[in-house]
């Protein structure tokens, strides 16, 4: 019987549940005396090193913690310190069931999070016991409470928090900033999870402010947020969806809005006004970051509208699909990268610029590293914009439809390795019996395929990486020791094909990969290009974790990375083939590589020097998220929320789990 409900009766809106007293009083001293939000990554400060305040921990989101306490040595001692559950998730499959994706943060004692029916937690650090419950869902008022409609399940992967560097106890002086589906930014206090008022006080509806209040420029809708916005300074920057099937959709602005009051202060528009009656989107949907020393946000924008076809907005678009570095002070580029032309793949970026300093050539160099779905890294100096490896056009298979062109070279990254495999060949197709490889061999011979960059065609394009990457959001982390990036990768191909609207609708389901591409000729079908017995048509290992050395540019290791679960069975770790995968892993200073994101129900411990492993921890669920890592009660944890994927067909739940050392 699937479950369509979340599981547990949300609680009256901001009603705090559970407080101890020393927690209140400990909090309130830390507003009085603790460091500002954007600062709470200075190594030199004990109860900040401990704290995970950002996602990815620092504001430019490296996922590295300078803890210790677990290490090589002792991490096979790791057990579990305590679960919570929410009561927030649906059993079933894709629109449905639920998806959980949330990274939590950690401050103030507290764990805070969001769950796929648009509430957030506040629980005890320590303990896993609830605190505060704020009902996002039921906060929404007027259009955006009918936008809303009834509960069902969203995606939220994640909170962004704040807090005055002036000493203050009075309220929401520290703020959990979470964005929803409808487009909506809500402010709570983070100590006592009650709606923050005086946050969009000029509108109707004090307590968030919504996209829906300003232009779309465009005729779609404005769509939510799944990714927490970013907090610069005394401003929550946040993104927003577009309907990226419709030629002209809203275009994907980027506001910044004033942390105390809500006000916007600037927007952001990818898309030129002179071009936004005939293209919109290039939004972002996914993680930002921030560089508060330069007051730099870096935006990485998605395709334009729409996605796969580009026959309609063959215009420069120098912001789609580019890893933007935006000035806080006036919403204006400072510099800009485009990492495709023209798209016609959807290799949006999937993920935030890590804003790390490496050592490259015997100088410690402050970059921006911009992961791809096409397995590509970038790598550029946080000032100019230079590339730190050079760049290249290369040149790209040129479109078969009679109304596009394909751009005819893309920019590739030369003397740094791709963390994804780009290239497929006959020969090495996979079938798990003959019959399977031969129906692989069969649909490759009848369809399109000329490398890297193969636009969809009517005959059929088998495009790899596909869209779901390569690499996708939260996928990379950086260890400062090693000078290594950690980062996830998948190697799945899509197949997909061009149908003119005269030919009739799709009959079956419509996705990503099966839908009229509205204001153009044609529809799109297409699948994950998976054989007949459930298994990837693509070479193993399916999912893979890779080192790269920032200064050579050269993998150190890569392992495959989970198991798949194909024919009901879990293929046994010995096989190698890894598994498609969600998230992505942290660092530590104990030399561990933390990660789970796949298809199994497993947190792994891994070597960063080595690949490794050292240690495997049992969730009630998939794990395709991020974890993180604090210290609170002198006690490092280790923090996942396990509630599987409905679109990737794993189990569900409502869990999330801590492990610690034995206390």
């Amino acid at each position: 019987m699937s479950r369509t409900q979340p599981r547990g009766r949300p609680r009256e809106r901001g009603r705090p549940a559970r407080i101890p007293g020393l927690l209140v009083a400990a909090g309130l001293f830390i507003a009085a005396s603790g460091p500002p939000a954007h600062a709470q990554t200075a190594e030199g400060n004990d109860d900040a090193a401990g704290e995970w305040p950002n996602f990815g921990r620092d504001p430019g989101g490296s996922q590295y913690s300078p803890l210790d306490e677990i290490n090589r040595e002792n991490v096979g001692h790791l057990e579990q310190a305590w679960v919570h559950h929410s009561g927030d998730y649906a059993e079933g499959p894709f629109r449905i069931g639920s998806t959980q994706q949330a990274v939590p943060l950690m401050a103030n004692g507290l764990v805070y999070f969001c769950t796929p029916f648009n509430r957030v937690f506040g629980v005890d650090a320590e303990s896993g016991e609830e605190v505060w419950v704020f009902d996002a869902h039921a906060a929404l008022t007027g259009n955006e409470a009918e936008r809303a409609g009834e509960r069902g399940p969203s995606t939220c992967r994640g909170v962004a928090y704040w807090e005055r560097t002036e000493a203050s106890t009075e309220p929401c002086a520290k703020r959990i900033f979470k964005g929803d589906f409808t487009g909506a930014v809500h402010a709570i206090d983070a100590l006592t999870g009650e709606a923050c008022r005086d946050f969009g006080a000029a509108t109707d509806h004090p307590g968030y402010v919504s996209h829906w209040d300003y232009e779309g420029y465009g005729e779609g809708e404005v769509r939510g947020m799944s990714s927490p916005p970013v907090v610069l300074g005394d401003l929550v920057i946040a993104g927003s969806g577009s309907n990226d099937g419709i030629a002209n959709a809203n275009d994907g602005v980027v506001r910044a809005f004033d942390v105390r009051t809500g006000a916007m202060v600037w927007e952001f528009n990818p898309i030129p006004p002179e071009y936004s009656a005939v293209t919109g989107a290039a939004n972002v949907w996914t993680t930002m970051s921030a560089d508060p020393a330069r007051n730099l946000v870096f935006l990485p924008t998605t395709s334009p509208s729409v996605d796969y076809y580009g026959g309609g907005r063959r215009v420069e678009l120098p912001l789609a699909n580019a890893v933007v570095a935006v000035d806080g002070a006036t919403g204006k580029p400072a510099w800009s990268f485009q990492t495709v032309h023209h798209d016609l793949y959807d290799y949006d970026l999937p993920g935030h610029a890590l804003l790390v300093t490496i050592r490259k050539d015997g100088k410690a160099r402050e970059v921006a590293i911009q992961q791809t779905k096409s397995g590509h890294l970038f790598v550029f100096d946080r000032d100019t914009g230079e590339p730190v490896f050079p760049i290249e056009e290369q040149a790209i298979p040129p479109s078969d439809l009679p109304d596009e062109t394909a751009f005819p070279t893309q920019p590739i990254p030369m003397g740094i390795s791709t963390f994804a495999r780009t290239e497929l060949d006959r020969e090495s197709l996979f079938g798990i019996t003959a019959l399977d490889r031969a129906w692989c061999r069969r649909r490759f011979d009848e369809s399109r395929y000329d490398g890297l960059f193969t636009p969809p065609s009517r005959r059929g394009s088998i495009l790899f990486p596909s869209a779901l990457g390569g690499g996708n959001w939260g996928g990379a982390a950086f260890d400062p020791a090693s000078n290594l990036l950690v980062i996830k990768a998948e190697n799945l191909a899509t197949w997909l094909r061009f149908v003119p609207l005269e030919e009739g609708e799709h009959d079956g389901p419509r996705d990503y990969l099966n839908r009229t591409l509205s204001g153009t000729p044609y529809r799109v079908e297409g699948e994950v290009w998976i054989s007949p017995s459930g298994f990837p048509c693509t070479p193993p290992p399916w999912g893979t974790l890779s080192a790269i050395d920032m200064d050579s540019g050269e993998l150190r290791w890569q392992v495959p990375l989970g198991r798949l679960r194909a024919m009901g069975i879990t293929l046994p770790s010995g096989f190698g083939w890894g598994s498609p995968s969600v998230g992505g892993p942290i660092v530590t200073a104990g030399g561990l590589v933390f990660v789970a994101s796949t298809l199994d129900h497993n947190l792994r411990a891994l070597d960063v020097e080595t690949g490794n492993e050292l240690w495997t921890g049992k969730l009630p669920a998939p794990g395709m998220t991020v974890p993180i890592t604090y210290r609170a009660g002198g006690r490092q944890y280790v923090v996942i929320a396990a509630g599987g994927n409905a679109r990737a067909g794993t189990a569900q739940s409502d869990a999330l789990v801590a492990f610690a050392l034995p206390d």
